[in-house]
């Protein structure tokens, strides 16, 4: 059964106060709620979605905004893999097919290369027939969330 990665909490440092991340935090009633789990290999992170008229963009597809959102909290949950927080510093999206809405949809995150603090990721959203619709690279910078979210975190 793969694992299911929580919020913005790692292994080392949780988050106090309540998840309203807009993509994956629980408590934001207004959030899309996504679900990321820890794929059987351990190496990348999935969620299998569908995207409500609530994310309308062109008529029946998802707005690029929502695509965006989408590639970088997956990306983002790769930094899970080394235990640290890290801050997108950038991410290059690109719309290589319209994203429909109301059909079952995954998005995979996975871990290109690390360079000191800097985590470069990818993330691509694929239909049921496997065709990638969309695909990110970005930069993450791993930050001290202690230092600069001092009073949002506990050991």
């Amino acid at each position: 059964m793969p694992k299911h990665a929580h919020g913005h909490d790692t292994k080392h440092f949780r988050i106090t106060h309540r998840n309203f991340c807009f993509a994956c935090g629980k408590d934001n009633p207004h959030g899309m709620h996504l679900k990321f789990f820890l794929d059987d290999d351990g190496e990348h992170f999935v969620c299998r979605f569908r995207l409500s008229d609530r994310f309308w963009g062109p008529p029946k597809h998802a707005h690029g905004g929502i695509i965006a959102t989408i590639l970088d909290e997956a990306m983002g949950k790769v930094n899970k893999l080394r235990h640290v927080v890290a801050l997108t510093r950038e991410i290059h999206v690109e719309y290589l097919k319209p994203v429909p809405l109301y059909q079952p949809l995954r998005v995979e995150g996975r871990e290109v290369s690390v360079h000191g603090r800097q985590h470069i990721n990818m993330a691509e959203i694929l239909n049921q027939k496997d065709e990638v619709l969309a695909r990110s690279k970005g930069i993450f910078i791993a930050i001290d969330p202690e230092k600069m979210f001092a009073k949002f975190v506990e050991r």
